[in-house]
């Protein structure tokens, strides 16, 4: 008996399986656009990158604040961990960094500091990053003695009024001469005070006495 050859509108019988795999081939395609560009698709790491601004954790110091012995102070060297590192400012105001060693910090601002070891390391290092975060301020204190219920120093991390810092102190003793209330302090080179009544202050009366404290100065309640 012949054999006979079937064909379907003109094309071979294989033309079919053809058709079905270039079918297959193209929805596998548009599939895995799709789930590339859904949201929850994994994205491919990302190349090396600034690192972001504020990366090390820190306070933010007071608009007029220097840095000062005891301060703790982070230094970034961008790409280089070896040079980084977190230091305290010595009591003789130097910090002490691989291969740059001994640099004054105290007395200058952060921005001032991150400038003069971008300037050092560069003999080392050729175009370094630096960053210079405040990560703890030791360095600006104030005092209460007398009667107070907590008498000793406290930091002062942020502008502070005598009142304030008498409330943190717990506040005055009952037996305390609170009108006479005295705040020494050194300017030039003198010693001078400023006298601070606690009860005309509470009344809202003569407020101007409720001045602004600065670093190194010592609130006295007899």
């Amino acid at each position: 008996m012949p054999v006979i050859h079937k064909f379907e509108a003109g094309r071979p019988r294989g033309a079919g399986w053809a058709g079905a795999v270039i079918a297959l081939a193209l929805a596998a395609s548009v599939a895995a656009s799709a789930f590339q560009s859904s949201p929850g698709a994994p994205t491919p790491p990302a190349g090396p990158t600034t690192p972001p601004a504020g990366a090390a954790a820190g306070v933010t110091p007071p608009a007029d604040y220097v840095i000062g012995p005891d301060d703790v102070l982070s230094i970034v060297f961008w790409r280089d961990k070896d040079m980084s590192t977190d230091v305290i400012v010595r009591p003789d105001g130097k910090i002490s960094l691989p291969l740059v060693n001994d640099v004054v910090a105290a007395g200058l601002t952060p921005e001032q500091l991150r400038v003069q070891l971008t300037e050092a390391a560069g003999k080392f290092i050729e175009d370094p990053t630096v960053s210079v975060v405040v990560k703890a301020i030791f360095s600006r204190r104030v005092f209460v003695t007398g009667q107070v219920n907590k008498p000793g120093p406290y930091p002062l991390s942020a502008q502070t009024t005598v009142l304030q810092l008498l409330a943190t102190a717990g506040g005055v003793m009952e037996y305390a001469d609170a009108k006479n209330i005295r705040v020494m302090r050194t300017e030039g080179g003198k010693e001078v005070s400023y006298k601070f009544n606690y009860k005309d202050v509470m009344q809202g009366k003569n407020l101007k006495q409720n001045i602004l404290l600065k670093p190194g100065d010592t609130i006295i309640v007899p």
